[in-house]
């Protein structure tokens, strides 16, 4: 584990803006677009419903929320969050947030996103469930556990499938209570987006990423 750096007395930010920091902002939109476009899709159908568009909404927000806190820390403590990667800070390897802090931001954010899930399973059944499972796992596997799959070239294959096909297929099946061939038709350029995204991430950190032991696809 790489030591974090702690800030100067007066330096960092404020505790609203070290939550604001560790949530990464800028990625909600990648959470949020799915939701919208399969939203989209449903309303094209006359099948749009508020309740279960805005819980999905919730949901897809909150587990985005938390996979990035996951990702704060067990980056960290893999070596590949060091005062030598270049981009966004990270909360845990500067000192701002201790690790029991952001996996205590973790354990609220998928508890937000449970409570969602839980409306959307009364709405339309149990399939929600097993997405919404399959969601969090995939969110905690992504760079932690035994074998995280972010770090064997697997993560833009799981980043298409979550952001892409679970996200906008099951934001309409949440709506129409069925699934569609426009919902997936759209399903498929978000995920490519969202995955071309994740891409030039990780370009930026091939160099930490491979002194780290991440073998993503742009270091392989």
């Amino acid at each position: 584990m790489q030591g974090a750096s702690q800030p100067a007395a007066g330096d960092g930010p404020s505790r609203i803006g070290a939550w604001v920091l560790a949530a990464r902002p800028a990625t909600l939109t990648a959470a949020a677009t799915p939701v919208v476009v399969g939203t989209a899709v449903a309303l094209h159908a006359g099948e749009a419903q508020a309740g279960p568009a805005a819980a999905a909404m919730l949901g897809a927000l909150a587990l985005q929320v938390g996979a990035n806190l996951a990702n704060d820390v067990f980056d960290f403590r893999r070596g590949a969050d060091t005062a030598e990667r270049i981009g966004p800070p990270r909360v845990t390897q500067l000192g701002i947030l201790s690790e029991r802090q952001v996996i205590g931001g973790l354990i609220v954010a998928f508890g937000v996103a449970t409570l969602a899930g839980i409306y959307l399973i009364a709405v339309a059944g149990w399939p929600v469930a097993a997405a919404g499972i399959a969601a969090m796992l995939a969110a905690l596997a992504y760079t932690g556990g035994p074998w995280p799959f972010g770090y064997h070239g697997l993560g833009d294959v799981f980043v298409f499938i979550f952001f892409g096909l679970v996200a906008v297929v099951g934001t309409y099946y949440v709506q129409a209570g069925e699934t569609s061939f426009a919902a997936v038709a759209t399903a498929l350029p978000v995920g490519c987006t969202v995955t071309a995204i994740l891409m030039v991430n990780n370009i930026r950190d091939i160099e930490t990423d491979e002194a780290a032991g991440k073998r993503t696809l742009a270091v392989m």
